[in-house]
């Protein structure tokens, strides 16, 4: 199902995940009239179910989202199935352009589109991302526990990423690849907890039933895994904000690309906010929910200060009846 597009709302939401129906549910809520556009492509449509979330732990993404979009529209909310191809400054609000061509009026904007993860390129990786590939411990650690486990090095968390899948499971390899060289200190670490270290170059991923088999080196040799955890870089998904003169910058971890914004969500350009994983690359499910509800208040409170201005202004240059005296 999907709701028939209005001409403006006080806020329109582009991203409906998680943190964008978190924030328009808070909207709502605040009895202002939202819209959520959402292009239908999110990030953890592979996996099974969500984790780590209180009261809806090992629910499938797609239940999440359904029952959230019934949420949104319990309070007046709009869900839109669409693509958001371009924003721009209209008046004191904006104009968002969708893939077909409609147009609708916003006077702030909140960005909720989440990010991409760009894999690298090795065969048969792709194919396993959210199932036997995967790159959160807090999100898929206990599925894959006591299992045999690769971690691929493939950007500057992989070793930090080796530390942490050790808690699930003592049989772990680090195939260094494109990652960091252990050093000398951390050598003695990983020995220590019994993680072997591969240094030759990871070609191509082994798959048997379709299962994650093992990792072929270079050299033919293939090292047997079950599971394969994968740092992919992150990159935000936001170049429809490029006219509004807002892009992604480099993250301060290195892992990827990100909107930046203050601790509200509150982006550079004045009337645009982010919440979830566009802005907070590492945010799990609950925390980009959370994320989206502090900024959505911090937008109904802006608005309520623009309201007061207006309704001040309004009260000085009406002409008001000259007070009469009580006798």
């Amino acid at each position: 199902m999907t709701d028939q597009l209005r001409d403006e709302y006080d806020v329109v939401v582009v991203g409906g995940g998680a943190a964008g129906l978190s924030g328009a549910l808070t909207l709502g809520r605040a009895r202002r009239s939202v819209a959520v556009i959402d292009a239908g492509a999110p990030r953890n449509a592979p996996a099974e179910g969500v984790h780590g979330l209180l009261g809806r732990e090992g629910i499938a993404p797609a239940d999440l989202v359904e029952q959230g979009r019934g949420e949104v529209r319990r309070y007046g909310g709009h869900v839109v199935d669409a693509t958001v191809t371009s924003a721009v400054r209209v008046g004191d609000g904006f104009e968002v352009t969708l893939a077909d061509g409609r147009t609708v009026r916003a006077r702030r904007l909140l960005v909720t589109t989440g990010l991409v993860d760009q894999l690298p390129d090795i065969p048969g990786l792709r194919e396993r991302w959210g199932r036997d590939l995967v790159h959160c411990p807090y999100c898929h650690g206990w599925e894959v526990r006591d299992r045999a486990i690769g971690v691929l090095g493939t950007g500057p968390m992989s070793l930090h990423q080796v530390g942490l899948f050790r808690q699930w499971s003592a049989d772990l390899t680090y195939f260094v690849h494109t990652g960091p060289m252990p050093s000398a200190e951390q050598a003695e670490e990983l020995a220590a907890r019994g993680i072997r270290v591969v240094t030759g170059e990871v070609v191509a991923v082994e798959t048997t039933a379709d299962r994650i088999s093992g990792v072929r080196l270079r050299d033919g040799a293939v090292v047997a895994r079950e599971v394969l955890v994968a740092g992919a870089r992150m990159v935000a998904r936001a170049g429809f904000l490029t006219e509004l003169g807002l892009s992604v910058v480099e993250h301060v971890s290195g892992m990827g690309e990100h909107i930046a914004a203050d601790p509200t969500g509150r982006t550079e350009v004045p009337g645009v906010w982010v919440a979830g994983n566009v802005t907070d690359l590492t945010a799990q499910v609950g925390a980009a929910a959370a994320a989206a509800v502090v900024a959505a208040a911090q937008i109904n409170a802006e608005l309520i200060a623009e309201e007061t201005r207006a309704a001040v202004e309004e009260y000085r240059n009406s002409a008001r009846p000259e007070a009469v005296p009580v006798s």
